[in-house]
């Protein structure tokens, strides 16, 4: 398989791991964005939350919540962004499910928030569509 993620967990590429355990691998992206940027994977190859399954997923956001913790009970943070894109159609960009960890602090002048152009429709014209009743 030539995936990215796949080779890191493997040890074909380096990484700088902050945290591992049976299921889950947490290491530092190497994007040099923003300050503490890490990438939180499953150790299964799964294209994205999609294709998950619900015992896998348990597994990733309990180790995205032990990292986050961490972060702010021990190294200074204050907060959190947990990013994912799901489907190149939503901006992924390598096909191994991960959810990015952006430590934060107040006034540290990082903008993770995506800019949107604003709605084409109605709220109640895509709630219709959308809702699970």
């Amino acid at each position: 398989m030539d995936c990215i993620f796949c080779k890191i967990l493997n040890g074909e590429i380096p990484s700088l791991k902050v945290y591992e355990d049976e299921y889950t691998m947490v290491f530092m992206d190497i994007a040099k964005d923003v300050d503490g940027h890490m990438v939180a994977i499953p150790k299964k190859h799964i294209k994205n939350i999609l294709d998950c399954d619900v015992d896998t997923l348990s597994h990733l956001m309990s180790t995205v919540k032990k990292v986050a913790n961490y972060c702010v009970d021990k190294c200074g943070y204050e907060g959190v962004n947990l990013l994912n894109a799901s489907d190149e159609s939503a901006g992924q960009s390598v096909p191994h499910f991960h959810i990015h960890i952006i430590p934060r602090r107040r006034n540290d002048n990082v903008d993770a928030w995506p800019k949107f152009d604003g709605a084409n429709c109605e709220t109640e014209e895509i709630y219709e569509k959308i809702r699970m009743s």
